[in-house]
């Protein structure tokens, strides 16, 4: 039988055989070296570079001296959740976790708006709940660098080819995705994917049934009906809530682009730089709701998808930032409205409007 170090080595997370040679590389990469010294001692840098780069491999090199197993990668990320949790947010909330047993692979769908933090509040969830965190389905054009990759596989992430061109090729990448995503689930691993491809940028959450065709192709592979086949995915809708999104602007002045000029041109790091926005800036308060597993009799994917932005649109939890953005001021407080004008003062004038919209989104999806 071949083992799953060989049939999905492409795709794969690491194991833990694997991890003190990825952290090695890490080390030696100068990319990775620099993002940090820019990043974390930016005026340190502008004075002596060399130095500080020196003094961070030293650092990382004692600091991980002793992690080789993918558990100890997942404490070093705990450690680091539980200071940015403290630093950029009102706090965070958990709603339907007592649906989810710690003996089951679950495949979670949320909704999409930040790149890093959605899996991560939904581990964060699980792992203080006692439940072993998911491995987190990453699109390829988030791998340009080599220690993005590192990064990524270190941390449980396994690689969605986005990148895949053709019909022969597309098909051959999603019948490889649809097969992992069925073997991890069969090893009682949970996985969490996003409901489509990029994240929700004007707000409106909606699944994608290009998505869940994936799902079902090993089904189909092995002659499963469609129905059948999802019930045995432990599917679980999960709604992700941020009273502010620190890339709301950002995603505003894309849409504003592609409306005003037809097209939108990511620079080459844009991606990296909403990473780090989405980790940095300040969130407000952050509500993740798990839905209960999917076990109707659903007969095709779109009958699927629909039933699937129904638990998310539901579950989502509104803030005031939703409902004054949608023109529903009652039993909102002072501070709280406060608060809000104060960040739409922040918002560039000709991006207003989006803004308001992408915050008044989830409302108008409740009604």
């Amino acid at each position: 039988m071949v083992s799953d170090t060989d049939l999905f080595k492409e795709i794969r997370p690491y194991r833990d055989d694997e991890v003190a040679g990825a952290l090695e590389r890490l080390i030696a990469d100068d990319e990775f070296i620099g993002a940090i010294a820019r990043y974390r001692f930016a005026g340190l840098s502008r004075l002596g570079g060399g130095l500080v780069k020196k003094l961070i491999r030293l650092y990382l090199g004692w600091r991980w001296r002793n992690v080789n197993s993918v558990h100890q990668v997942q404490m070093e990320v705990a450690g680091f959740m539980e200071k940015m949790i403290a630093s950029t947010t009102a706090g965070v909330t958990y709603s339907g976790l007592e649906y989810l047993r710690p003996d089951t692979g679950y495949l979670f769908i949320s909704n999409h708006r930040d790149i890093a933090m959605d899996p991560a509040f939904v581990n964060w969830g699980l792992y203080t709940h006692g439940m072993d965190t998911v491995r987190i389905a990453i699109g390829d054009n988030l791998l340009r660098k080599p220690c993005s990759t590192e990064l990524m596989k270190l941390n449980k992430s396994f690689i969605v080819k986005r990148s895949a061109r053709g019909p022969r090729e597309m098909m051959k990448a999603f019948g490889e995705l649809s097969a992992y995503l069925r073997h991890s689930l069969d090893g009682q691993h949970s996985i969490w994917i996003a409901q489509k491809e990029g994240r929700a940028k004007d707000g409106d959450d909606k699944t994608d049934p290009a998505i869940l065709k994936m799902f079902y192709m090993e089904g189909k592979k092995r002659k499963i009906p469609f129905g059948d086949y999802i019930r045995s995915l432990n599917l679980v809708p999960v709604s992700i809530s941020y009273e502010y999104d620190p890339g709301d602007v950002a995603k505003a002045r894309e849409l504003h682009a592609k409306e005003t000029h037809g097209a939108y041109e990511k620079s080459e790091f844009e991606d990296i730089q909403s990473i780090v926005q989405g980790i940095t800036g300040q969130k407000g308060r952050v509500h993740v709701a798990f839905g209960q597993p999917m076990t109707g009799d659903f007969d095709n994917a779109d009958e699927l998808a629909l039933a699937v932005d129904r638990e998310i649109h539901a579950n989502y939890r509104l803030f005031p930032s939703n409902l004054l953005a949608a023109g529903q001021t009652v039993d909102v407080d002072d501070a709280a409205r406060r608060a809000f004008e104060q960040h739409m003062n922040s918002v560039p004038a000709e991006l207003r409007e989006r803004v308001l919209a992408m915050y008044a989104r989830p409302v108008l999806n409740k009604d």
